[in-house]
């Protein structure tokens, strides 16, 4: 079954006999007056543009040649995240043993940087990381864990 109106149902049924259909016999229902889609925009739609879309037109800033997208390629993770890289039993493991704190690359599980949003646990983690925010690094010397900065 389609999802076509019924023909019965349509307003075209309604307006037969009606000369211009709604269209008015002055103004006349032509094909695109006005143009089609945005055309007009710095002509005869200005005020339009200007008033509803300021902006719309020009360029800003500068342009950047040949980009390659690796040298901006810096995934990030935040500390409340950190500790579900390696899981919850890992963590309570490391819990238990409390002579040596446990190690997160964050590299091996694609990350680059680590933030310093929200709380780490209080036990000792080392964390390695190609970049680390300073409230991170606060954050994992606080809870007595330290900070390796690998290339």
């Amino acid at each position: 079954k389609s999802d076509a109106m019924t023909t019965r149902l349509r307003n075209t049924r309604h307006k037969r006999g009606h000369i211009s259909a709604g269209h008015g016999r002055i103004g006349k229902h032509r094909k695109h007056p006005s143009g089609r889609g945005n055309a007009g925009g710095q002509h005869h739609h200005r005020i339009l543009f200007d008033k509803y879309h300021p902006g719309y037109f020009g360029k800003v800033g500068m342009r950047h040649f040949h980009k390659l997208k690796n040298h901006y390629h810096c995934p990030v993770i935040n500390l409340d995240k950190i500790w579900t890289l390696l899981g919850e039993e890992s963590r309570l493991q490391a819990a238990k043993q409390s002579s040596k704190a446990a190690v997160i690359d964050v590299t091996k599980f694609g990350y680059f940087k680590v933030l310093g949003k929200g709380d780490l646990p209080k036990q000792p983690v080392v964390v390695r990381a190609k970049f680390v925010s300073k409230l991170a690094e606060k954050k994992i010397k606080e809870v007595g864990g330290a900070v390796q900065l690998i290339a």
